[in-house]
């Protein structure tokens, strides 16, 4: 199962952590985990390359974590909150297969 957590600060989204295999499928055919890391991927090369926040990140098989090293603002809340709708839908579609929280406040 993939794990996402989404880490918020002041009442907007200042991070996440995506963590796990959707194992629905074999690996390279997983609709689902396609569709996690797509959504994850792009919010954090969208947060990096084009906003070029600063933040804290770490990646491996099956994990990618970002959290803001500044306050969350506008542009960074459209970014994420897209890919918390995404992830939700995701999660409905398939909640064998994902699980998203919305974590406590983030220690930025």
């Amino acid at each position: 199962m993939i794990v996402a957590e989404i880490y918020t600060q002041d009442g907007k989204i200042s991070g996440f952590s995506i963590d796990g295999h959707a194992n629905t499928a074999p690996h390279g055919q997983d609709i689902y985990c396609a569709g996690v890391s797509t959504l994850s991927q792009s919010a954090y090369l969208c947060i990096r390359d084009f906003l070029k926040r600063e933040f804290d990140g770490d990646s491996g098989s099956g994990l990618l974590v970002l959290k803001l090293k500044d306050p969350p603002d506008d542009l960074t809340e459209a970014v994420f909150q897209t890919m918390l709708i995404g992830l939700r839908e995701i999660e409905n579609l398939a909640p064998q297969a994902l699980k998203v929280t919305i974590g406590g406040e983030s220690n930025v």
